[in-house]
């Protein structure tokens, strides 16, 4: 990001109009929730979040598919109360073609139309090293490619402005890029990013290596900084040390702490809009004021038509 000020992003955003902000597509993430308590917050965040129009939202699948079931119930839920457009994810590891399929056949009886198709992590967390199942698809390209054969799914993939931390060098990681929109994905969304030209940067290597395909902004508020950093070094995001320096000393004083993230995060969005992004997709974390309060200052309205 540059170093212009925050309060600069009234006037920069003044530039476009209702109507240009009104055309950004965006999509929400979410996880499934573990527990009742969790469930009934997943849906205040849903239902704080649907009337913003999203493109769709996305529901998570564990390390392993620990979450399978989960995963589906609330997918095939989310379009029925809300009429929002919901997406699955999906992945290959811990099991066989056959059962993978299964799944996919399980979203396409349950009228569930978007997958999100990934390689995914292994049981034991982000950043251990992948091991295919023996009967099973060995990568996301192949595993994009065998959701095709069972029906005509939107599939979004995975990229990584920093490359994937298991990616042995650029060329590599481009042409994993292009067998999964080869294969059939429709785009593909980054791993979050803390640093604009990181995105701007990959996206121009993507159009150099033949990538033609939407590259969508996934972007992280930062509603606890602790936890974010964490999960960010183990999949090979890095936060820029003035991003960091924000949050020092805020770890007992969670007010400055949400103010200083709403600061960061708009920040990071108007200046990729006034760049000329127009695709978002925001990792919620299960939870709604700072999404929507971004999701806002991108002009997006719940009275505005995306018809």
């Amino acid at each position: 990001m540059s170093d212009t000020p925050i309060l600069s992003t009234p006037d920069r955003l003044s530039r476009q109009s209702d109507k240009e902000l009104a055309k950004l597509d965006l999509s929400f993430e979410f996880f499934p929730p573990k527990t009742d308590k969790m469930e009934a917050r997943f849906w205040e965040t849903l239902d704080r979040l649907a009337p913003l129009s999203p493109r769709f939202v996305s529901v998570t699948y564990g390390a392993g598919g620990t979450t399978r079931g989960r995963t589906t119930r609330m997918v095939s839920q989310i379009e029925k109360q809300t009429g929002v457009k919901a997406a699955a994810h999906l992945t290959c590891v811990g099991a066989s073609k056959d059962e993978v399929n299964d799944v996919v056949r399980g979203y396409k009886d349950a009228g569930i139309s978007r997958i999100v198709a990934l390689r995914g992590d292994p049981p034991e967390g982000v950043g251990q090293p992948f091991q295919p199942h023996p009967e099973g698809y060995r990568s996301a390209a192949e595993l994009v490619a065998g959701i095709r054969t069972i029906g005509s799914f939107d599939i979004s993939v995975a990229c990584y402005p920093e490359k994937h931390p298991q990616s042995p060098d650029w060329y590599a990681e481009f042409e994993n890029l292009k067998r999964k929109i080869d294969a059939g994905a429709s785009r593909a969304i980054t791993q979050m990013f803390f640093d604009n030209e990181l995105y701007f940067r990959y996206v121009d290597r993507a159009r150099n290596a033949g990538v033609e395909a939407p590259i969508v902004a996934g972007i992280q508020p930062i509603h606890n900084f602790k936890q974010i950093a964490s999960f960010a070094g183990k999949c090979g995001s890095s936060i820029p040390s003035w991003i960091a320096e924000r949050f020092e000393g805020l770890e007992d004083d969670p007010e400055t702490h949400a103010l200083v993230a709403a600061a960061v995060a708009a920040e990071q969005v108007t200046e990729l809009v006034d760049r000329g992004v127009t695709e978002f997709h925001f990792y919620t974390m299960n939870r709604s004021p700072l999404v929507y309060a971004l999701a806002r200052l991108l002009g997006r309205r719940p009275e505005i038509s995306r018809g």
